[in-house]
C-alpha cells in the first residue's frame, strides 16, 4: 500500500521560519543584503521579500541562499538559535515545506540545533516535475546520500546521469550542478542523508 503524500505546513507559518532564519544566519555571519547577494547569486530584492515573508521561494533559490549562507537547505526550515537542544524529533514537529514550482515536498526529520554534522530529510516528489540546483556555488562542498523508498528517479550530477530505483542508494559531493527529475507517472519517494560540518561546529 502506497503511503499518501504529506501535508505541507502552512505557507505563512513556514515562510515565516525561513524569513526568521535567514535574517538570523545573516546577521550571524555580518552580511549585507549586497554582500549576501553578491555571494549567493540571489537578487537584494529577492532576499529582502525572503526576509520579510512575503514570498514563497522556490527550491532553487533556497539553495543558493543557504550556499551563500554556508549552511545546508534543511538549516533554513529549523527554528531560530533561542529555540532549546532536544535529541528526539517527533513526527507531529518535523516542518515540511513545499517548492512552489515543482510541488515536491521535503520534511525536515532530523532534530533541530543538534549538534550533529548529519541531516536527514524526506522527500515526496510529484510525477513530472523536475528540480535544479546550482551545488557548484558553494565554498565547501557538502556530502549527500539519497535512499530511494518508493518510486523511480533520475538524478544528474555535472555531467554523470544515475538512474535510482526503489532500494537504490547514491552517495554525491555536492560540487557541480545537480538535476533531480521525475520522469514517470508515479510520484516517487526518498530520503536525503547531507553532512553539513558547519553546524556541528556551531553547536557544539
Amino acid at each position: 500500500m502506497k503511503e499518501p503524500a504529506p501535508r505541507a505546513s502552512s505557507e505563512e507559518d513556514i515562510n515565516t521560519r525561513i524569513a526568521r532564519r535567514v535574517r538570523e544566519l545573516r546577521a550571524a555571519r555580518a552580511e549585507t543584503l549586497d554582500s549576501l547577494a553578491a555571494r549567493s547569486g540571489v537578487s537584494k530584492s529577492m532576499i529582502s521579500l525572503i526576509e520579510r515573508g512575503e514570498t514563497s521561494p522556490t527550491a532553487a533559490v533556497l539553495d543558493r541562499l543557504a550556499a551563500g549562507l554556508g549552511v545546508a537547505m534543511a538549516t533554513l526550515f529549523g527554528p531560530d538559535s533561542s529555540a532549546p537542544q532536544h535529541p528526539l524529533s517527533h513526527r507531529a514537529d518535523q516542518p515540511i515545506w513545499k517548492d512552489p514550482e515543482s510541488g515536491y515536498l521535503r520534511r525536515n526529520l532530523s532534530p533541530p540545533h543538534w549538534p550533529t554534522p548529519i541531516q536527514l530529510a524526506e522527500v515526496h516528489f510529484p510525477a513530472r516535475s523536475r528540480v535544479t540546483y546550482e551545488s557548484g556555488r558553494r565554498q565547501a562542498a557538502l556530502e549527500q546520500q539519497v535512499w530511494m523508498l518508493q518510486g523511480q528517479i533520475d538524478i544528474i550530477l555535472g555531467d554523470q546521469h544515475f538512474a535510482l530505483k526503489a532500494g537504490d542508494c547514491l552517495a554525491m559531493r555536492l560540487d557541480r550542478p545537480l538535476v533531480f527529475s521525475n520522469t514517470s507517472a508515479q510520484a516517487a519517494r526518498y530520503l536525503v542523508a547531507v553532512c553539513d560540518p558547519s553546524q556541528f561546529h556551531l553547536h557544539r
